[in-house]
C-alpha cells in the first residue's frame, strides 16, 4: 500500500506532495510540476512517522537552513547512472550549484572515457524522486542558467534564493 501527504509550503513555492510505502519515503515532489505525473497519486492520504520526519525537514529546510538530518528514502529503478548521477547532486554543497556538464565531466572521469553526454546526465537529474532532498535543484545549465526542472522554474528559482546560491541566470 503507498501513501500520501501534503506539506504546506511558504508562500512563493507551489506545495509539495510526499509518497511513502508506509514506513520510508519513497517520493517528494511539487503540486502541478510535471513531476507530480512520476508517482501515482492514487493512494490513501494518512498521517505517517516518516511524513512526520519529512515535514520536519521541509520546516527546517523552508527556514533557511541546511537540515543536519536526512528523512529515510528510498529510490526504486535506480540504474547504476541514475545512482550515480543521484550521489554527484548528494555532494552539492547548500547555496552552491554545478552544471550537467560538471557532472558529466565527474561521472566520465570516474568511468576512464574520454566524455559523457550532459544531457544523459540532465535526464537522470529529471528522473529524481526525491526534490530537495536530493538536490536536483541546485543542477543548473552550462552558463548559469536554470534550464529545466521538474519541480517548475519557478520553484527552482525560488529554491536557489532561499538557499542564496551563487549567481545564476
Amino acid at each position: 500500500m503507498n501513501y500520501k501527504w501534503k506539506y504546506e509550503t511558504p508562500s512563493g513555492f507551489s506545495d509539495i506532495w510526499m509518497r511513502s510505502d508506509g514506513q520510508i519515503l519513497t517520493g517528494l515532489w511539487f503540486e502541478g510540476s510535471r513531476d507530480q505525473r512520476k508517482h501515482g497519486m492514487v493512494c490513501e492520504e494518512r498521517e505517517l512517522p516518516i511524513f512526520e520526519e519529512t515535514v520536519r525537514w521541509l520546516d527546517v529546510f523552508f527556514s533557511g537552513r541546511q537540515p543536519d538530518f536526512t528523512p529515510e528514502y528510498r529510490i526504486d529503478g535506480l540504474t547504476e547512472f541514475r545512482r550515480d548521477v543521484m550521489e554527484c547532486m548528494l555532494e552539492i554543497p547548500w547555496g552552491e550549484t554545478v552544471t550537467y556538464g560538471e557532472i558529466a565531466a565527474r561521472l566520465a572521469e570516474q568511468r576512464c572515457i574520454a566524455r559523457m553526454s550532459a544531457q544523459a546526465v540532465g535526464g537522470a537529474v529529471g528522473w529524481n524522486p526525491i526534490c530537495l532532498i536530493i538536490p536536483c535543484h541546485r543542477v543548473v545549465g552550462a552558463d548559469g542558467s536554470l534550464t529545466g526542472y521538474g519541480g517548475g522554474l519557478e520553484n527552482k528559482k525560488a529554491l536557489l534564493e532561499l538557499e542564496k546560491s551563487t549567481p545564476f541566470r
